[in-house]
């Protein structure tokens, strides 16, 4: 069953939240290209594994209302946290593509217990010298999808009369700032205690896999994946690949479950 909820939580943070609601929880977190990106990989997850699949917009994405304090990844991240309190879940494996990633990982050093491990999909968030982030902004929809596949013929059709930066864009730059990372991300992951795992498109010119192996590095015990003909969008250029990779993580077969 898929259904959708506004969930409002102490104080003024509001989530919008697609909820494929089965038993197994994921949380999908999407990045700067909007939660339409993660809205396919989410229905074939909970098909293939009869999982729960919360697929939340982050706020003031998609013209959704952003509250004052939601002003970093650190308070959205913490904001995230007091969500999955108010839905009780419990065992939930955090899995976040680009700005998403950087979320994940922000989850990952809140030690929240209801959160059981966090998958990394071509994050953004840290410095690496010598590796740094493509600069998207000011670019369109059309130019941002050259960075972000390893085959731009499988980019969704930008909307007609995209012609200039996304929104979705502009909602990013409000919580990373502009030059979409923190200085000090790396070195704080090294405080990491939740069990990471990091997967990189081998063709990923927004982030390049040598800046996902610096990311897996700087987290104690990651563990690293590489995934053949895939950009930046795992999820939408390669999904049944990123179904089988994130199934492997526990050595079972999609149609076995969890």
């Amino acid at each position: 069953m898929t259904s959708a909820k506004t969930l409002q939580l102490a104080g003024p943070v509001e989530f919008t939240v697609q909820d494929r609601d089965r038993t197994q929880t994921f949380l999908l977190l999407h990045g700067g290209g909007g939660v339409a990106t993660m809205a396919g990989f989410a229905d074939l997850l909970a098909e293939r594994t009869r999982s729960r699949v919360l697929l939340p917009t982050h706020p003031g994405f998609s013209g959704t209302p952003k509250a004052a304090e939601l002003t970093d990844v650190t308070a959205l991240a913490k904001a995230y946290v007091t969500m999955l309190d108010h839905l009780d879940a419990s065992n939930v494996t955090v899995v976040g593509n680009s700005f998403g990633g950087w979320l994940a990982a922000a989850i990952a050093l809140l030690h929240s217990p209801r959160v059981s491990r966090a998958v990394i999909l071509d994050g953004i968030g840290i410095e690496v010298d010598g590796h740094p982030l493509a600069d998207v902004r000011g670019k369109t929809v059309a130019e941002i999808q050259q960075f972000s596949f390893h085959d731009p013929a499988k980019a969704p059709t930008p909307p007609p009369g995209s012609t200039g930066p996304s929104p979705d864009v502009v909602a990013l730059v409000g919580y990373t700032g502009p030059t979409m990372a923190d200085p000090t991300l790396a070195e704080r992951l090294g405080k990491a205690e939740t069990p990471v795992h990091v997967l990189w498109g081998e063709s990923d010119r927004i982030a390049d896999p040598q800046y996902g192996t610096a990311f897996a590095a700087a987290i104690p015990g990651a563990t690293f994946t590489v995934l053949p003909r895939t950009g930046h969008l795992p999820q939408v250029e390669t999904p049944e690949e990123l179904l089988d990779a994130l199934l492997a993580l526990d050595g079972k077969p999609a149609e076995a479950g969890f």
